[in-house]
């Protein structure tokens, strides 16, 4: 990946769009929910005027528009394409019956979930699940932790093993990280977390369960929607192909990006259209899927990616820019890596950035040239991605498939809590955890 155009005058005075942007996701649906979901669109392209008008006039219109289209044709389209891909295809397959709607059958549901992700990518895994569950738990009274715990295992930490899927990890196989090194050297941690959230979900849904009445009888667990499966595979090796391609740059508009990324974001768009096209009808009835959330999705990050920019070239000034202080805390007093550091400020700020760009950021502070890293490197690799992973579940923001799963409950009835709200029951039930994790593997 090119590192992007030089930001003229840079200073922390270019935050202020993505600041607004953040401010605006969290106050806004709580505070306006009419107003933002009807003008959502409108409020995310005002924070982007907001940075490109006054970049134009600093630096010339041309400046404005190269650095823009530069965060959207190497960034934002290849995420936002393999995002698309996934929701279309994972939409048509249908899955039915099974074990749902008691506390064990609740439990076993997030536990395939979580290990789909590895398969699916994180997005396909989560509108597989959610939908079943939800439907499985129509008896319930209180519904919020069944997608909160959605969201942070399958959404999440379901994608640790794979990059398929997963922004963070997909940026790192395409800076070289081979494709199963997540699978070798994050499996001990994915374990040890799912395992403590699945554990607290079976305690919770016990206990939120008693006052409910039971649940019907349990249908035969069937599924539809083969083609579709096979369409996930098409773009799992859409993926995989882009490090063992040909190299090369294509330059559009200006601006280079790698060939294979380019056919990658093409095979994306078809998979997506073949599914929207051949698909039956009755399956995305069954699912109740609608295109809404990965337009949220796409509008919002579309904002994210372009206003993030200026907040990613201050971190890349290193240890001579404005956030020297908060990047010193990832070295020890000899200067070398600190994995725990790592984990929590990478994971932190991934919560709150978007986890795939502020992965990049991390890699290259840390100087890592995979594949061919020493253990010291290997122990920084392993804490920055497992933090980018797991923490994405703290915010709606921390990672794209949070804001679908949440958009999919609410098209369903669930009254998920805003921005500000939803911060706070995540993090009551996942800092726990990512502090045991630390002490076991990241210290």
């Amino acid at each position: 990946m090119q590192p992007t155009p030089p930001v003229l005058g840079a200073g922390l005075a270019w935050a202020v769009p993505f600041l607004g942007l953040l401010v605006s996701l969290a106050l806004g649906p709580m505070l306006a929910p009419r107003v933002w979901h009807r003008h959502a669109g409108a409020v995310t392209g005002f924070w982007i005027a907001a940075l490109l008008v006054p970049r134009a006039l600093a630096s010339g219109p041309a400046v404005a528009a190269a650095e823009a289209w530069h965060a959207v044709l190497t960034d934002y389209l290849p995420f936002v394409t393999l995002l698309l891909a996934l929701h279309a295809a994972a939409g048509g397959i249908l899955l039915r019956g099974g074990p749902g709607g008691t506390p064990a059958g609740n439990t076993l549901m997030l536990a395939v979930g979580t290990l789909l992700g590895a398969v699916l990518g994180q997005a396909g895994a989560a509108i597989v699940v959610i939908t079943p569950l939800l439907r499985a738990n129509a008896h319930r009274t209180r519904k919020v932790h069944l997608v909160l715990f959605v969201i942070l295992l399958v959404a999440n930490a379901g994608g640790a093993l794979s990059p398929l899927g997963n922004p963070p990890l997909y940026l790192g196989y395409l800076q070289g990280v081979p494709f199963f090194w997540p699978a070798r050297h994050l499996l001990a941690p994915f374990l040890l977390l799912a395992a403590l959230l699945l554990a607290a979900f079976y305690v919770l849904d016990r206990v939120l369960a008693a006052g409910d009445p039971p649940p019907p009888p349990a249908e035969r667990l069937h599924l539809r929607g083969w083609g579709n499966i096979g369409l996930v595979l098409l773009t799992g090796a859409a993926v995989l192909a882009q490090q063992a391609g040909p190299t090369g740059d294509v330059v559009l508009f200006g601006q280079a990006v790698a060939a294979t990324r380019l056919a990658a974001i093409g095979v994306f768009a078809a998979v997506a259209a073949l599914s929207a096209a051949f698909t039956p009808r009755a399956i995305r009835q069954a699912n109740d899927f609608s295109w809404a959330p990965m337009v949220e999705v796409a509008l919002v990050f579309l904002a994210v990616f372009v206003t993030l920019s200026p907040v990613l070239d201050l971190l890349r000034e290193g240890m001579a820019g404005p956030l020297a202080p908060l990047l010193r805390l990832t070295l020890d007093q000899a200067g070398q890596p600190r994995p725990a550091a790592y984990f929590w400020l990478a994971g932190g700020l991934s919560a709150v950035l978007d986890n795939a760009p502020t992965y990049l950021v991390f890699f290259r502070l840390a100087g890592l040239h995979p594949p061919g890293l020493d253990p010291a490197q290997i122990r920084t690799l392993a804490a920055l991605s497992a933090g980018a992973v797991f923490f994405g579940g703290l915010t709606y923001l921390g990672n794209a498939p949070n804001l679908i799963v949440r958009g999919i409950a609410a098209h369903r009835g669930v009254r998920m809590p805003g921005f500000l709200g939803y911060a706070v029951l995540a993090g009551a039930v996942l800092a726990p955890v990512l502090l045991v994790l630390t002490v076991v593997f990241f210290h």
